[in-house]
């Protein structure tokens, strides 16, 4: 009996998933005010590390659209470390549309959940006040229950921030998309790109 329930419960929380995906993966945020440049800010994810040189998610990015795109990433940052250094890196190249891509590191080393987000949350809230706009790219951690996919979703909302949700569904426990343990290569990259592409073309339509 409750084995089926378990059953039950996960073709649910699936099948929910894969509506979520597809209805709603990249709702848009709202547009950018201010500014000029179009910034990646994150960890390796967004350094690019584990893909070929000019084939990681921000340089395809930045070919498909025909638009500079800043690679800010930092490899092992937490939310906590890149906001040391937000200033630096990325609100005083006069941002217009940021993409953030955070929360990987904070998983491996344990920071509580709330933390994350209130580092993320202040991350986030910065840039847009200076009327830049953001799309949040979210991870997903555990299987049948997902806080951080519920607190990106929230954190989002929040801030009127365009949200692609769980970037790596799909590529992390795939050997043909993956470099090492937790980074993806080309292939994996040009997925990231290809969910990430709708949410950056909106906000970046006059």
């Amino acid at each position: 009996m409750r084995s089926r329930i378990l059953l039950i419960l996960l073709i649910a929380a699936g099948v929910t998933a894969a509506l979520w995906w597809v209805g709603g993966s990249t709702p848009p945020g709202a547009k950018p005010t201010a500014g000029t440049a179009v910034i990646a800010f994150g960890d390796s994810l967004v350094q690019g590390h584990g893909a070929s040189p000019g084939r990681d998610f921000v340089s395809l990015l930045s070919q498909r659209l025909a638009v500079p795109i800043i690679n800010a990433g930092r490899g092992g940052d937490t939310a906590a470390s890149a906001l040391t250094r937000l200033d630096r890196d990325v609100l005083a190249r006069d941002p217009r549309v940021v993409i953030v891509l955070l929360g990987g590191n904070d998983v491996l080393r344990r920071v509580p959940v709330d933390r994350t987000f209130a580092d993320l949350g202040t991350l986030v809230a910065r840039i847009r006040e200076r009327g830049a706009a953001v799309v949040l790219v979210g991870l997903s951690v555990g299987f049948v229950t997902d806080p951080y996919g519920r607190e990106y979703a929230a954190l989002a909302e929040r801030t009127a921030s365009a949200y692609v949700p769980d970037i790596l569904d799909g590529i992390l426990h795939d050997q043909a998309r993956m470099a090492d343990a937790i980074h993806p290569n080309d292939e994996g990259h040009r997925i990231m790109a290809e969910r990430i592409e709708p949410a950056l073309r909106e906000l970046l339509e006059e």
